[in-house]
């Protein structure tokens, strides 16, 4: 339902937009895509953050084990 509803709304709007003429309408256009594309990025910025704090953290096996390869490697 709320796809109907986007998609009725984006035709109305496309149609004002064709009725504004040529040069207002795709102004307002290329406001409304770079807006929404700038969001996007936004959210995926936000994504991207949330996950990476997320991430298991070491026990204390592991800890000591790369430590071990650490100090293996160095000698």
């Amino acid at each position: 339902m709320y796809l109907l509803l986007l998609i009725i709304l984006s035709t109305i709007v496309g149609y004002l937009l064709f009725l504004l003429g040529p040069l207002i309408g795709g102004i307002i256009a290329f406001g409304i895509i770079v807006g929404c594309l700038l969001r996007v990025l936004y959210l995926l910025k936000d994504i991207s953050q949330r996950i990476s704090q997320t991430t298991p953290k070491l026990n204390k096996v592991e800890t000591a084990y790369n430590n071990y390869l650490k100090e293996k490697d160095n000698t």
